[in-house]
């Protein structure tokens, strides 16, 4: 395999989502860690780039509500700078390129190492990174991956922004199906995910398909 034919994209896997005192906690999220962890491993053993995305909120942020419809609004949560908004153990960055959604892109994107910084986190302050972060679009089209492998939080939110709008850019989207968990009461996904063409897969088939 070509690692520059893959990306894997962890979606939102923050303390606010993933630990129980979390402020918008995911019932049963934290039960994934130990796959979030081996796609973590798999990503530096197979030296496959990840890009992290990462809800990076102010208060006023129009996501917010102290009466949240948990439709467009939700809970207080992943504040900027406050330990909610950090990635967790299992899947914490090392040496992360940081694109911010409240700045533009400081160097051109020819500059950007990827060889050097593996990781990208790309912050956002909506649930679709690509309107989320002006940046999205332009990392995508640097690193052109054939084919890019999702997991993360939420199903039904965020996960679901990141992978419809990669199945309009990139050849093929793949979603670790135990590696992705939705929050309560909002519709699944699935049927619009087929509809596109995503491939869901179990991790030990995605395992498979590199150490075969």
């Amino acid at each position: 395999m070509n690692a520059s034919d893959w990306l894997f994209w962890n979606v939102d896997t923050q303390f606010d989502f993933i630990s129980p005192q979390g402020k918008l906690y995911v019932p049963g999220a934290e039960l994934l860690r130990p796959n979030w962890a081996i796609l973590t491993q798999l990503a530096k053993s197979e030296s496959i780039t990840v890009v992290n995305t990462a809800d990076w909120h102010y208060p006023n942020s129009g996501e917010l509500s102290s009466n949240p419809d948990y439709i467009t609004t939700f809970p207080l949560h992943c504040l900027a700078n406050t330990p909610g908004a950090k990635l967790i153990e299992e899947t914490v960055p090392e040496n992360p390129f940081i694109l911010d959604w409240d700045k533009e892109l400081a160097v051109n994107h020819k500059q950007i190492n990827l060889k050097k910084h593996r990781n990208i986190v790309i912050r956002k302050d909506a649930f679709d990174v690509f309107i989320g972060n002006r940046n999205t679009e332009m990392i995508l089209k640097l690193l052109s991956p054939e084919t890019v492998v999702v997991y993360g939080v939420t199903t039904n939110v965020c996960v679901n922004g990141a992978v419809v709008g990669l199945a309009k850019r990139v050849n093929r989207v793949v979603v670790v199906e135990n590696a992705i968990k939705e929050l309560p009461n909002i519709p699944l996904p699935f049927e619009n995910w087929k509809k596109l063409g995503v491939e869901m897969k179990q991790l030990n088939e995605l395992f498979a398909l590199f150490k075969s």
